[in-house]
């Protein structure tokens, strides 16, 4: 079925948005939500981790942009859409899609079409380090345009697909949250130690080592882990990069399957891996060797992605253009311990969510595809 194609600016008023100042107190910390690309995770929003006040607002170029309105990232998060479900002010980054005709075309409709050519916007982002599209680009993008019931109907389809998909999502989110309630319910919290574990500084029970000497010839290829590479909270590698040994950089550091990686740069402090086979790591990440007799890497990974390590390391960091959290600093944070066997009974544990989760995760991605390919037949016109 052929239906017209309609340039996205011909459909939607552009509207973007602003910072306050961050040097005036008095324009942050209000009742305002003002959204950045960091809320831009799911495909709603209904609350942002930063708010302004009304003064910050007439003080700035922000927009109070309404609620039910389709919001997109031009820098950075490219690709990722989604609706505001209650009225927010956004920062210059983000940009909202204002439908000008409701009779032409299906708010919801048009958000699944966007979504279904994520992975394009996203490849022609442009920037050496950031990665940005153009207004002329977004406003560009060709949407097919169907009858206004026939928008209503594929809408309706993707959603209860998308249902789906989005219920095998919250069960590895469950399994993620069983596993730190758990850590604090059979370590306690480390903030107060309410069972009285001995303590002794990290230095002591898992040294952050530096090793640039591999047991493979220049010609072989080697795991390169970075930062990109590695999901927040949970250690989930996303891709796996393999490269020669000799194109590896000299700030690179070896790693095998009996160390522990944490990440020191601050937007991404809560990023720890527990490898399951050699490789390198670039240098934003530190390699630590637990000392196994007394700390298992997995109860040292959950208790460096806990709430209580990732403020403290907050309070440490460093350095105007990069902050870090220096190793010198790492070593003398004081950790509890409690005793292995009990730790050990957390590993058993930990391997069975563990398992349990990565079954969700193929079940995770079968439906993805089939939503994938349900959305290319609806804006095909073959359902």
């Amino acid at each position: 079925m052929s239906w017209p194609m309609v340039k996205l600016g011909e459909l939607v008023t552009i509207k973007g948005g602003g910072t306050p100042s961050k040097k005036i107190e008095d324009y942050w910390n209000g009742s305002i939500p003002w959204a950045s690309v960091k809320d831009l995770k799911e495909n709603e929003i209904s609350k942002t981790q930063d708010a302004i006040t009304e003064l910050g607002v007439s003080n700035s170029a922000t927009n109070i942009i309404p609620a039910g309105t389709i919001l997109t990232a031009t820098r950075m998060a490219l690709g990722k859409f989604a609706i505001n479900t209650v009225d927010m002010a956004i920062n210059q980054d983000l940009k909202a899609l204002f439908i000008n005709d409701e009779e032409k075309v299906d708010r919801d409709f048009l958000i699944r079409f966007l979504e279904s050519k994520a992975q394009y916007i996203d490849s022609e982002g442009k920037g050496a380090t950031v990665k940005g599209i153009t207004l002329d680009f977004l406003k560009s993008l060709e949407i097919p345009l169907p009858p206004l019931d026939e928008q209503k109907r594929i809408a309706a389809i993707l959603d209860k697909a998308d249902a789906i998909r989005r219920k095998r999502q919250q069960a590895i989110n469950l399994a993620d949250d069983f596993l730190r309630s758990v850590f604090l319910d059979m370590f306690g919290d480390p903030v107060t130690n309410p069972k009285g574990w001995q303590t002794t500084v990290l230095k002591v029970v898992a040294p952050a080592i530096s090793t640039k000497n591999v047991s493979i010839s220049n010609d072989e290829k080697i795991w390169l882990l970075n930062l990109d590479a590695v999901e927040a909270q949970t250690g989930k590698i996303l891709k796996e990069l393999s490269i020669p040994l000799n194109e590896v950089g000299s700030s690179t550091n070896h790693f095998d399957s009996s160390h522990v990686l944490y990440s020191k740069l601050r937007p991404y402090l809560n990023k720890v891996v527990i490898p399951n086979k050699p490789g390198m790591a670039t240098s934003e990440l530190i390699t630590l060797k637990p000392d196994l007799k007394q700390l298992t890497r997995e109860f040292l990974a959950s208790y460096l992605r806990s709430d209580y390590f990732v403020n403290w390391a907050k309070t440490k960091v460093a350095g105007a253009k990069m902050p870090r959290l220096s190793t010198a600093e790492l070593w003398k944070h004081e950790i509890y311990l409690p005793p292995i066997n009990l730790q050990l009974k957390f590993v058993a544990l930990f391997t069975q969510v563990n398992e349990l989760k990565k079954k969700n995760e193929i079940s995770k991605h079968d439906t993805e595809n089939g939503f994938n390919s349900l959305s290319q037949k609806a804006f095909a016109g073959e359902l």
